[in-house]
């Protein structure tokens, strides 16, 4: 079966099992795992298996009777730039524009040899919607780069705008700057013009030196939370360059999956070149030649937030009126899905708004083929009659549960009025109606720590705000095994990663996060990730 003197026996733990969805959990005593890091056996200690294991002199592990789950793959995140935003001012904590300049300047102060002044967490509520250079031109001279909380729009100096070039720049197709009422550039950039801009600006500025540290502090942040995994989301040439040179430097204890970013352009031509690609990138890297790096699909952003008024919506903002369309039409989107779907990528389709959602569902109706595990990336909003169309297509729900914290959605009910707030974050509609659901953090747009994640998406409470009290359609919560799974089993199933992870299975490799908790669900923030496994191999040591 296996040399007992390579093999490893982690015992006297509660090793989580479970089905695909969470169903029929239970936790076994011990897993035995040979010399590559494969799990052999799980079960009993008076199990055959590790009984013989135990008199051969196997090496020992104890859990300590910890819960030990699968190790988490994030089902959505940003890599390099969750590793930049580490490096960041972080605003999350602020109330208003005092709170902000104050921050801002601080952190300018302790960062005096910094070219640039880089911020993350605004939201447009704490400065009543407005990004205007003027507001922040007094705090440096250095260019200063603000990103919102979801990533769909950058406020900037005058010093950045200057840097960027943008005055004469045209508007991007599905993106705007923003300009007064000279036609000059006021400050802020929002949807595409943050992605095609500012995110490539910001990428081929940052020294090689910086982007590689950025990318190890990321995956050291990961592992210490207890992942092993994550899907990469809206890669570009920039990132992609600095991960294939850490990768030549180093092997990284975290397995990628990634989908390459497509951005609207003004013919179909332009949109296929970039799924061509995509598609030659994943003929270099796939299951087969980097089993554990991967392109597996393209990623199309289909509408903005619902917080900036630019989710696609079928009716109009309660707030302003305002009704707003897809960046993508329909009749745009489909030929790029056909393609991707037809050279075996799968598609990751933003889609937040209920209009959105029901157009991304469309072109995965009529363009791709069913079995390809295709997804969609958000659904906050979606319509009863959509919500049962993912399970009947095979779609997966890719959800992020950090964002239905209610900590942060206190602008929903004047934005959308009560009724159409009862069908925000649906989750537990989506499994009833058969789509697996791959759970995932968009990191950095929210925090990343999976069982704060978790918290929300089984108590629809705030891990932002532990003391708040409301509770966001809590008929759509998941029970905690459910959730368990989503983050897992779901989130590897979701890029096909599911026959060498996602669950502790024989066959599967050892990818394990030991987390000091009770099995309930309310208290979730008390529990602490104390070790996690890569590969049969410790990669975090919380207690050392």
């Amino acid at each position: 079966m296996f040399l007992c003197t390579m093999a490893t026996l982690f015992h006297n733990g509660r090793f989580f099992r479970s089905g695909s969805k969470g169903e029929d959990h239970s936790f076994a005593e011990s897993l035995l795992v040979d010399g590559s890091g494969t799990i052999v056996h799980i079960g009993n200690a008076s199990d055959e298996q590790i009984r013989v294991a135990n008199a051969a002199g196997v090496a020992k592990h104890d859990m300590c009777g910890r819960l030990v789950l699968p190790g988490f793959i994030d089902g959505h995140m940003h890599f390099l730039m969750l590793g930049q935003s580490l490096q960041k001012a972080g605003l999350e904590a602020c109330k208003d524009l005092q709170d902000i300049r104050r921050t801002i300047k601080e952190f300018a102060a302790a960062h005096p040899s910094v070219a640039r002044i880089m911020c993350k967490g605004w939201m447009h509520s704490m400065t009543n919607g407005k990004a205007l250079a003027s507001m922040i031109d007094d705090l440096d001279p250095r260019p200063i780069f603000i990103d919102s909380k979801d990533l769909h729009s950058t406020w900037c100096n005058a010093a950045a705008l200057d840097e960027m070039g943008v005055q004469n720049m045209p508007d991007p197709e599905g993106g705007k700057i923003h300009r007064d009422e000279n036609g000059k550039a006021s400050g802020l950039l929002s949807e595409a013009a943050a992605v095609t801009i500012v995110w490539p600006h910001i990428a081929k500025v940052a020294p090689m030196e910086e982007k590689l540290a950025a990318l190890k502090g990321a995956v050291e942040a990961y592992n210490s939370a207890g992942y092993t995994g994550l899907v990469q989301m809206a890669m570009d040439e920039n990132a992609w360059e600095a991960l294939q040179v850490l990768r030549q430097i180093e092997t990284l204890p975290i397995r990628i999956a990634i989908h390459w970013l497509i951005t609207p352009r003004k013919t179909e031509a332009e949109n296929l070149a970039q799924v061509d690609r995509a598609i030659e990138l994943n003929r270099q890297f796939n299951e087969e030649t980097s089993p554990d790096f991967r392109v597996v699909g393209i990623k199309i952003i289909g509408d903005g937030i619902i917080d900036g008024c630019t989710a696609g919506l079928l009716e109009p903002y309660t707030s302003n009126g305002v009704s707003c369309d897809p960046i993508w039409s329909l009749a745009e989107l489909g030929p790029v899905v056909n393609k991707a779907d037809a050279a075996g990528l799968q598609c990751a389709l933003h889609a937040i708004g209920d209009k959105t959602i029901q157009v991304a569902i469309d072109a995965l109706e009529q363009n791709a083929t069913p079995g390809r595990r295709h997804r969609i990336e958000h659904l906050e909003l979606a319509s009863p009659q959509d919500a049962a169309r993912l399970g009947k297509l095979g779609i997966t729900a890719s959800i992020q549960p950090v964002h239905a914290d209610p900590a942060i959605l206190r602008a929903w009910p004047s934005l959308l009025g009560p009724a159409r707030c009862e069908r925000a974050f649906a989750y537990k509609e989506f499994a009833d109606g058969g789509a697996v659901l791959a759970l995932g953090s968009d990191a950095p747009t929210a925090p990343h720590a999976p069982l704060k994640n978790v918290y929300t998406a089984t108590t629809r409470r705030s891990a932002r705000e532990p003391s708040l009290s409301d509770r966001v359609n809590p008929h759509f919560a998941l029970e905690l095994a459910a959730a368990i799974a989503a983050g897992t089993e779901g989130s590897a199933y979701s890029c096909f990663a599911d026959r060498r992870s996602g669950r502790l299975e024989i066959g599967r490799m050892a990818d394990m996060a030991v987390v000091d908790m009770e099995w309930d669900a309310n208290k979730l923030l008390e529990a602490k990730v104390v070790q996690t496994w890569f590969q049969g191999k410790k990669v975090f040591d919380g207690e050392v």
